[in-house]
């Protein structure tokens, strides 16, 4: 599958809940709104909508929520897939996840054949994180993460850069993942769906941060890349890789090789942009997948040339109304 600009859309992420067990206050209201669960695709169907992405060309999945693991039953998909790793179908399968459930879940993730996982942690700190996620317990997250390290996961820590919140930080972040072997990337905060506070107080430039951080850290530039927007160092005194997601300062737009796909079966093109298309219809009108797959290549002819994040401060609105959750993180 080519988009109008001919980039190759190998990548989808793959939304399988709206549901959070934290309430991150750069990305939910305290109180949210929760979709009525008739209105999810069933396991099956997920799967059914992921094999129809493989057969177009797809070769990397990535689990999303909400927190993926507080789906029930989360792990029949998980399985599923990972009987699709290999020629022929897929070549990675991974999720992203916030950690609290990861305890249970490390080694079944890795006997499903999951090697890398993303795992959300903004600070190492135990009252700025229940500061953070509104009722999270660091200990959890922590317990989760040191228990997909034993399962053999390579971890990548994604941290959001939260101006006055988090960013005396990064030094302690950028030290202890270096100790614990795990790559670590800065993301700068997004203008999705109405929260709480105000987002022209959270955000921070990560161009900023980065040269704030070269004085203390030997960053050597590297062009390693893992399919994602991400852009990395290798931070010559731990040897660890230091990404950076930079959708306001630097669009990473140009080599866009991904789609997301809702709970509900809606397909979004852009994270940053509005345009969907709706696969549950055609998933659910026959049991021949002929209709969902000419709705995919129809949907990936619609794909944008990029985003419009900005951070609104005159009218303080967000650049998309959705949720990070509802999209898929």
């Amino acid at each position: 599958m080519r988009d109008p600009f001919g980039r190759e859309i190998t990548y989808l992420r793959m939304s399988v809940t709206d549901r959070c067990d934290l309430r991150c206050v750069y990305c939910m209201a305290e109180e949210m709104t929760f979709l009525p669960k008739a209105e999810l695709l069933t396991l099956e169907e997920l799967e059914r909508v992921a094999a129809a992405f493989i057969r177009l060309g797809v070769r990397k999945i990535r689990l999303t929520g909400g927190e993926p693991l507080v789906r029930r039953n989360v792990m029949s998909l998980v399985n599923a897939l990972g009987s699709r790793l290999g020629p022929g179908g897929l070549a990675e399968l991974t999720l992203t996840t916030n950690g609290t459930q990861l305890a249970r879940h490390a080694e079944a993730l890795f006997a499903a054949g999951v090697r890398r996982i993303n795992v959300s942690l903004d600070t190492l700190d135990p009252d700025r994180f229940a500061a953070i996620t509104r009722w999270g317990k660091l200990d959890k997250t922590l317990e989760g993460i040191f228990a997909a390290k034993a399962a053999g996961l390579a971890i990548k820590i994604n941290t959001v850069a939260l101006k006055g919140t988090n960013e005396d930080e990064f030094d302690r972040l950028i030290a202890w993942c270096g100790e614990h072997g795990f790559d670590l990337c800065l993301i700068e905060t997004m203008p999705m769906g109405e929260i709480d506070q105000d987002r022209t107080d959270q955000y921070l430039p990560l161009s900023i941060v980065r040269a704030r951080l070269s004085r203390t850290w030997t960053l050597e530039d590297t062009d390693y890349r893992t399919g994602g927007p991400a852009r990395y160092v290798v931070v010559k005194e731990t040897g660890r890789r230091l990404g950076f997601i930079t959708p306001m300062t630097h669009n990473f737009c140009e080599s866009c090789n991904r789609v997301r796909l809702t709970c509900t079966g809606t397909l979004y093109m852009c994270l940053g942009q509005d345009d969907a298309a709706d696969l549950r219809a055609p998933l659910r009108a026959s049991r021949d997948d002929a209709m969902l797959e000419a709705a995919i290549r129809e949907a990936i002819s619609r794909k944008p040339r990029g985003h419009d994040f900005v951070i609104d401060r005159r009218r303080n609105r967000p650049a998309v109304a959705r949720h990070m959750s509802v999209t898929g993180g």
